[in-house]
């Protein structure tokens, strides 16, 4: 993890603690036996499947217990949500909503616009999570 630490960034609003839970890596079942059975999960759909029936020994399927907090689902470890910008426009919805939220600049915005938002989000006191991408060296000094 990489420090956010910012003198001028607003202070998060959100303080709960954020628990991850073991992160288990569900594997589609036979694709270990099959090179033409792919590893990302599907559900067993077969009528005689161990697999489906949760015999003993199979590994464990995805269920909504694995799932995270609905409280902390969507927070950043820099304790905000993420809202994605394309333009400096977009930059003033979160004019009210600078403690709860986070600017990422889109990645397909060119340099000269990402310094115009960066500009307007420390106007608006927006903390911008990628505000230092595509930055060259003679632009930051300058």
């Amino acid at each position: 993890r990489r420090s956010t630490s910012c003198s001028t960034m607003p202070k998060p609003l959100h303080t709960k603690k954020i628990v991850k839970k073991t992160r288990r890596k569900f594997l589609r079942p036979q694709a270990d036996n099959f090179k033409r059975v792919s590893e990302s999960w599907r559900k067993p759909k077969g009528i005689d499947s161990r697999f489906r029936r949760r015999f003993r020994g199979t590994p464990k399927e995805p269920k909504i217990g694995y799932g995270s907090a609905r409280a902390t689902r969507d927070i950043l470890p820099c304790g905000f949500m993420k809202f994605t910008v394309r333009n400096v426009k977009e930059l003033d919805v979160l004019l009210m909503q600078n403690r709860k939220y986070a600017a990422e600049i889109s990645h397909n915005v060119s340099a000269r616009k990402r310094m115009a938002i960066v500009a307007r989000a420390k106007e608006l006191d927006v903390y911008v999570i990628n505000s230092k991408a595509r930055l060259r060296e003679e632009e930051a000094e300058a």
